[in-house]
């Protein structure tokens, strides 16, 4: 890997926003995703992830501009002082010469070194994370969007059926490209489920509230219900009263093993808005009606 300057083609006294820029500029134009099958682009774009990688960092750039570590961000070894032996005696070459033997040939430390190295320049790319908003019905029925990344690139994301907020998928290698040999990290999509106004969750169970008209409610009907899946036909019984609650079987989010949880439907009676003459006629002359007192029934 070159210098990673070099590679995002900035100055060494660049800002952190020009690196930035820099880096989405050629992320933009070398992502795989917008490059398929182009295995030079593909290597570019790991190069340009890498070196921002690197720079990016506050303590890895001040490190790098130090000398400390090298451009996979690898630790450099430590530089090594000779000095001037001259006339120095028999006695003290040999001194020497054995320590130079054990430093490069019997350090216990030195293959771990060179491992340990190697294990940071082959280095496992980050994984990213990224929201995705889906509607109340997807996350019932499921379904696929695809997701726009602020690279430019996209991530075609399929959406189980029953997933709730806040649940995050893992779409595996699909995150930041790895150093050297480094396999690329993950990217995680947290799910947002926006609320829908008909429709309440619990569990795998799902609540709505249905108005019906005052026959329906004396003499039973069969009304359309939504659900998440589309519209239903179900039969209010006759005598059905506001806040009665129906069950719609299955008709509620998947649960593990196949099966679905229910939708129970909450009645409400709605009278007409406009007045109703006949209405005011029936109910002034109804005795059973003036008898009937719903607060002392309910007790």
């Amino acid at each position: 890997m070159t210098n990673p300057y070099k590679v995002l083609g900035v100055e060494a006294s660049a800002s952190a926003d020009d690196i930035q820029k820099a880096y989405r500029k050629l992320a933009k134009k070398l992502h795989p995703d917008l490059n398929p099958g182009d295995k030079t682009a593909e290597d570019k774009f790991k190069e340009v992830a890498g070196a921002y990688d690197l720079l990016s960092n506050l303590e890895k750039r001040k490190r790098f501009d130090a000398g400390e570590i090298d451009e996979t961000g690898a630790e450099r070894p430590p530089q090594q002082y000779y000095r001037d032996y001259a006339g120095a005696g028999p006695a003290h070459y040999a001194t020497n010469a054995g320590y130079a033997d054990f430093a490069t040939g019997d350090d216990p430390f030195a293959d771990l070194f060179r491992r340990s190295a190697q294990a940071r320049a082959n280095r496992r790319g980050q994984d990213l994370l990224y929201r995705l908003s889906i509607s109340f019905t997807e996350s019932i029925s499921g379904g696929s969007q695809r997701l726009t990344l602020p690279s430019g690139g996209t991530l075609d994301v399929t959406i189980p059926p029953g997933i709730v907020d806040g649940q995050s998928l893992r779409l595996k290698g699909k995150g930041a490209p790895g150093t050297g040999q480094g396999a690329p990290g993950d990217a995680l999509i947290e799910i947002e489920v926006r609320p829908d106004p008909r429709f309440v969750r619990e569990g795998d169970d799902i609540t709505i509230e249905v108005p019906i008209s005052l026959n329906e409610a004396v003499l039973g009907g069969k009304i359309r219900v939504p659900t998440p899946t589309g519209d239903v036909t179900m039969t209010v019984p006759a005598n059905s009263n506001s806040g009665s609650t129906l069950r719609l079987k299955g008709k509620g989010a998947p649960r593990l093993g196949g099966a679905r949880g229910d939708q129970y439907v909450k009645l409400r009676i709605v009278l007409p808005k406009a007045t109703d003459p006949e209405l005011e006629r029936f109910v002034s002359s109804w005795e059973a009606g003036k008898s009937f007192n719903p607060r002392e029934a309910s007790r």
